[in-house]
C-alpha cells in the first residue's frame, strides 16, 4: 500500500513540475519588449516615475510585504514594464505561495505579454485560492474621476480568468468564468464589464436566447463611473444604438482605449453576424493603434490571427 501510495505521489510531482515547466516554457516565449504602452504625457510620467520609486523603496525596505511587491508590480505595468511586473510577482510568490491577489496580477499581465496559458494557469489558482473566502474590495492604482474602486478580488479574479479563456477561444471556459464573476459584478460598472464579455461569449458560443438575458442585467440609464464604453456598447447589442454611429463616435480618437474597446465590440457584432471581411477590417483598425495593453486590442489582434 505504501508503494503504491508513494507511486502515486512521484506520479502527481511528475505531472506538476511537468505543467510547471510548459508555463515556464510559454512564459519564455513571450516578447514584453514588443508590447509597447503608450507614452503619458510628461507631468503624468513624471508623476508614475515617483509613485514607481515610492513603492520600489517601500518593497526594498521589507521585500517579505506581499502588500508591497503587489504595489512596486502595479507602478511597474502602469508605466509597460510588463516583463518586468512579471519578474517582482514570480518573486513575491516565492515567498507567498498561496496569497492569491499576486496570481491574480501575474495573470492580468501574462494577458498582457500575450502568455493566455500562463495567465490561466494563475487565475485559475487565483479562483481555487478564493473559494470559501470572504471578498474584499481592491484598490485603484489610477484611481477614476471619482476615486471609488469598482472591483474586487474575486471580481477581477473571474473577469481575467473569463478574458484569458475568451482569447484562447476557449468560449466554453470563458462563459463559466464570467457566470462566476456576475456573482461578484455588484455594482453598475462592474456588472456593464462583465455583461458585454459573457454577453459576447455567448454569442461565439451560439447561445442567443442566454446572451440576450444577460443585456437584461444592467438599465439603460444606468448611472455609471467609468466603464461607459461598455454600457453604450451594451445598448448597441439591444439596438438602443447603430454599430455605425458607435463606432464613428468612438473614432473620433483612434489612439484612445476606448476606441480599442468600442471598435473591437462592433468588429465581433460583425463577426458573429455572418461579415467576416467587415469584422477584419475593424480589427485590423484596432491593432493599428496605440493600445497594445488594451484587452480590445489583444481580442483583435487574436481575431485576426484566427481569420487568417
Amino acid at each position: 500500500m505504501s508503494r503504491t501510495l508513494a507511486a502515486i505521489c512521484m506520479a502527481l510531482a511528475a505531472c506538476a513540475a511537468a505543467a510547471a515547466q510548459a508555463r515556464a516554457k510559454e512564459a519564455a516565449r513571450c516578447a514584453p519588449s514588443r508590447v509597447v504602452a503608450p507614452e503619458p504625457s510628461p507631468e503624468a510620467r513624471r508623476e508614475m516615475e515617483a509613485k514607481l520609486a515610492e513603492a520600489r523603496a517601500a518593497y526594498e525596505r521589507n521585500p517579505s510585504d506581499a502588500d508591497a511587491a503587489i504595489w512596486l508590480g502595479r507602478r511597474a505595468a502602469y508605466l509597460g514594464r510588463f516583463g518586468e511586473a512579471v519578474a517582482v510577482y514570480t518573486e513575491a510568490i516565492s515567498r507567498h505561495p498561496r496569497d492569491a491577489r499576486l496570481y491574480r496580477h501575474r495573470g492580468h499581465r501574462y494577458i498582457t505579454l500575450r502568455c493566455f496559458g500562463a495567465a490561466v494557469a494563475d487565475l485559475s489558482r487565483a479562483a481555487r485560492l478564493v473559494r470559501g473566502r470572504p471578498d474584499e474590495v481592491e484598490p485603484d492604482g489610477l484611481p477614476n474621476a471619482r476615486g471609488i474602486p469598482t472591483s474586487t478580488l474575486n471580481s477581477n479574479v473571474y473577469y481575467h480568468l473569463g478574458l484569458a479563456h475568451y482569447l484562447r477561444g476557449d468560449f466554453r471556459a470563458a462563459r463559466a468564468a464570467y457566470r462566476e464573476c456576475l456573482k461578484f459584478s455588484r455594482n453598475p460598472d462592474m456588472l456593464a464589464a462583465t455583461a458585454h464579455w459573457l454577453y459576447m461569449t455567448l454569442r461565439r458560443l451560439g447561445r442567443g436566447a442566454e446572451a440576450r438575458r444577460v443585456l437584461g442585467l444592467v438599465a439603460d440609464d444606468a448611472e455609471l463611473v467609468e466603464n461607459h464604453d461598455y454600457q453604450r456598447l451594451l445598448l448597441m447589442y439591444k439596438g438602443r444604438l447603430t454599430p455605425a454611429g458607435l463606432l464613428a463616435e468612438a473614432a473620433r480618437d483612434k489612439s484612445s482605449v476606448g476606441f480599442a474597446s468600442v471598435a473591437y465590440g462592433v468588429g465581433n457584432w460583425h463577426l458573429y453576424g455572418g461579415r467576416p471581411g467587415l469584422a477584419r477590417r475593424i480589427f485590423a483598425d484596432v491593432t493599428r493603434g496605440p493600445q497594445r495593453a488594451s484587452f480590445g486590442f489583444i481580442a483583435a489582434e487574436q481575431e485576426l490571427k484566427r481569420l487568417g
